[in-house]
């Protein structure tokens, strides 16, 4: 009786050392997330820049990543998982760790839901909401092998995040679409984005925003006009429906569907626009077609 009783005394010591010192994280919260995990994650980074203090997102990949949380005169570390489940749902975890106080919030937990543990609980269901209002907001289509179109197009080539593109975008449209149009160009189709570099790491975009054009003797001389014609390449396509802000949820989209079919691609999605946003509407009907390239067998 006495060694049973020693026995459960050392495993207890043994469980209470390991939750008060070599437990990662103070806290955890999980839920499912009726979407795949590059969406999860955009989605918490456009939610980071809502709340009062942040800093950027430390990217890790779309299922691993680590945001600070300013709470108080606290700095939480949340570390995201992000477990994909199928094409539409992943499981979400959350471990949540207060550097400066960890001791105190895994006591503190054992004998009440304190401070800590609500509040990361409210700030998570808050998260939720966010991400939920989000997925109603644009829709996507299975995905299909295509080849994206040939054509002689005049581009401005821009640099931004990736949550920025739409913004470049607009601000050089009234700017290539005057100089068009004030020398006769023809248009040969809707405007395009050729994406050049996409670093997640770095959280930027190299991108071209193009206009096809019919090829002409008299094409006008620019600095920052460059004229190039675009070869047919097989790609991955699916038809994105929404705000072209956040039209990237497409390219995880199709390199989540890379990715489980051991599929070789391109990093390089190209985006085919047939609204203008300027004209306002409904942004579940505005269409961009979205295309991953496939790798060529020879590279």
């Amino acid at each position: 009786m006495r060694k049973i009783l020693s026995i459960i005394i050392a495993l207890f010591l043994v469980s209470m050392i390991w939750y008060l010192f070599l437990k990662p994280q103070d806290y955890q919260v999980s839920f499912n997330a009726r979407t795949f995990p590059g969406t999860v994650y955009e989605s918490v980074k456009a939610w980071n820049r809502t709340l009062d203090s942040f800093a950027p997102v430390e990217f890790e990949s779309p299922t691993h990543f680590t945001q600070k949380v300013f709470a108080n005169d606290s700095v939480h570390q949340y570390y995201w998982e992000i477990t994909p489940v199928h094409d539409s749902l992943s499981r979400v975890t959350v471990n949540i760790k207060d550097e400066q106080n960890s001791l105190q919030n895994k006591i503190g937990i054992i004998f009440s839901d304190n401070d800590f543990e609500k509040g990361s609980r409210k700030r998570l269901i808050k998260f939720n909401d966010f991400l939920n209002d989000h997925l109603k907001k644009f829709k996507l289509s299975k995905v299909v092998q295509a080849e994206t179109f040939t054509t002689f197009c005049a581009c401005v080539n821009l640099k931004t995040p990736p949550e920025q593109k739409a913004a470049g975008i607009m601000a050089n449209y009234p700017f290539l679409n005057s100089i068009l149009f004030e020398n006769e160009v023809k248009l040969n189709g809707p405007p395009f984005v050729e994406v050049l570099d996409w670093d997640l790491k770095k959280d930027s975009l190299s991108y071209n925003f193009c206009y096809p054009i019919i090829r002409s003797e008299k094409l006008p001389d620019h600095p920052s006009i460059t004229y190039k014609r675009i070869f047919p390449k097989k790609a991955l396509k699916t038809i994105y429906n929404g705000n072209y802000i956040t039209s990237d949820r497409a390219w995880y989209f199709l390199l989540d569907h890379a990715k489980k079919n051991d599929i070789p691609i391109e990093e390089k999605p190209i985006e085919v626009f047939y609204n203008n946003p300027n004209m306002g509407g409904n942004e579940l009907e505005w269409k961009t077609e979205v295309y991953l390239p496939l790798k060529e067998s020879n590279e």
